[in-house]
């Protein structure tokens, strides 16, 4: 009796320690993680909108290499090969072009909106 006792009282204690979980908690919002393609010597899609904090992963489908550069120059891939893949994250809101170094008539444009604060 005494084991089963203590059993009960362990368990009632981890019920006491363990978080309350409340299912009118929303959520919390993971970054976004969004693919752009370069098939066809286009990026696809060639505008992408996301959120502040969230991540484009640039997958190459081509058979030739290419790249991923910003026109500022603030970001770029170098030379992905194909079945290459390269991510970057966009902290600051605002309005990012670029292109393949490679193709420079291959653009696209990356548009970074504030990030979403969770609710309250």
């Amino acid at each position: 009796m005494k084991k089963l006792l203590t059993g009960a009282v362990l368990a009632g204690l981890m019920l006491v320690v363990a978080p309350a979980s409340n299912a009118a908690d929303p959520p919390k919002l993971l970054p976004a993680v969004v693919t752009v393609h370069m098939r066809d010597f286009k990026y696809d899609p060639t505008s992408a909108k996301i959120h502040a904090g969230d991540r484009v992963t640039f997958v190459n489908d081509d058979a030739e290499p290419h790249t991923v550069t910003a026109s500022d120059k603030s970001f770029d891939s170098e030379g992905l090969d194909t079945g290459g893949t390269w991510q970057h994250v966009f902290t600051k809101p605002g309005t990012y072009t670029y292109f393949c170094e490679l193709h420079p008539y291959m653009k696209a444009v990356v548009i970074v909106e504030p990030a979403v604060a969770p609710a309250a």
